[in-house]
């Protein structure tokens, strides 16, 4: 396994965003599907419902709910025809080293509880890469010795 992403780079997949051509080249030129744990998989999808949810009460935020569905459905094909795999993890294992993250980082930079278990969960996995767009996110993954190739 080459790469693990962030919710970010799933969002620039599935939604059209101003960073969404660069992940879609990105993906094309992976060698390999694209791997990803459950808690990947339901941040996702929970942002994705969030984004409609705030869009139905400010349509000035988020976006509708039929962009919405369309992501959801794009990323769901995905994993059905294997570009995407959900992989097994150790949780223990995960959750040490995302303790070991927060401990270590979280007092002075801040980090959200997803963000330390993303990349805790690429560390675990053992990959050379971590896809992402969010900045806080890529500075933890490169003070942790992985590649951010975007």
């Amino acid at each position: 396994m080459i790469a693990y992403p962030d919710t970010s780079f799933l969002c620039a997949m599935f939604r059209n965003q101003a960073n969404s051509p660069e992940a879609a080249k990105h993906f094309a030129q992976m060698p390999e599907p694209l791997h990803i744990a459950s808690p990947l998989l339901f941040e996702f999808r929970q942002a994705t419902r969030w984004q409609a949810h705030l869009h139905a009460k400010d349509p000035t935020k988020g976006f509708d709910r039929t962009t919405a569905q369309a992501a959801l459905a794009k990323f769901s094909a995905n994993i059905a025809m294997g570009a995407i795999v959900v992989v097994p993890v150790d949780w223990a294992d995960v959750a040490s080293i995302a303790e070991r993250l927060s401990a270590q980082y979280t007092w002075t930079e801040g980090y959200r509880g997803f963000d330390v278990i993303h990349v805790a969960t690429a560390l675990h996995l053992g990959v050379a890469e971590f896809l992402s767009f969010d900045g806080k996110q890529k500075a933890l993954a490169e003070a942790e010795g992985l590649l951010v190739p975007l």
